[in-house]
């Protein structure tokens, strides 16, 4: 049984890629790439080795064919060091707007929020989106409306009440100095 390390590291490459940045992925695709490529132009190199001259021609051939295998090597190479150059920087922005969610879930809350937590906490739901949740939003502003408007009855209502209960207790007052 002949396994070779690229298809161990292609298996283990895909197995950890579940959770893992997406520059971080593209790293390891462009590592990938550029080792087959630097494997592709080596194999060219050793299969030059069967390759028989016989004329000075054919070695001026082979040699030149040589040379551009080592420069292809080389300019892979150099592809891939200029790539890790984006890559770093893919990477410093996605880590970034990673750390700028989580600062931003970590902001104080206003007490309102806190109230809306608070509430989708005890009653176990979660606001759904699109149109039911618009609708559930229209209800929840009804509802608040509403309790607005029956607190600004209950307290007019009390305020007539306190006061026409002054008024009765000044007039009994009144009655029993007579």
């Amino acid at each position: 049984m002949n396994i070779s390390w690229n298809q161990t590291y292609g298996v283990l490459q895909r197995v950890n890629s579940f959770g893992m940045l997406q520059s971080t992925q593209s790293k390891l695709e462009r590592q990938q790439e550029t080792q087959n490529q630097v494997e592709f132009y080596e194999q060219q190199k050793e299969n030059l080795k069967n390759v028989t001259c016989e004329t000075v021609e054919e070695i001026a051939e082979k040699l030149k064919h040589l040379h551009s295998y080592n420069e292809q090597i080389a300019a892979v190479k150099a592809a891939y060091n200029n790539e890790q150059m984006f890559h770093i920087l893919d990477e410093s922005t996605e880590r970034g707007e990673k750390i700028a969610e989580a600062a931003e879930k970590m902001e104080p809350k206003t007490p309102e929020e806190r109230r809306e937590e608070l509430i989708e906490e005890a009653l176990g739901i979660e606001k759904p989106d699109g149109a039911l949740g618009e609708v559930m939003d229209e209800m929840e502003e009804v509802v608040k409306e509403m309790t607005e408007h029956v607190a600004e009855e209950m307290t007019e209502t009390l305020d007539e009440a306190v006061s026409e209960q002054a008024d009765v207790e000044t007039a009994e007052s009144l009655d029993e100095e007579a």
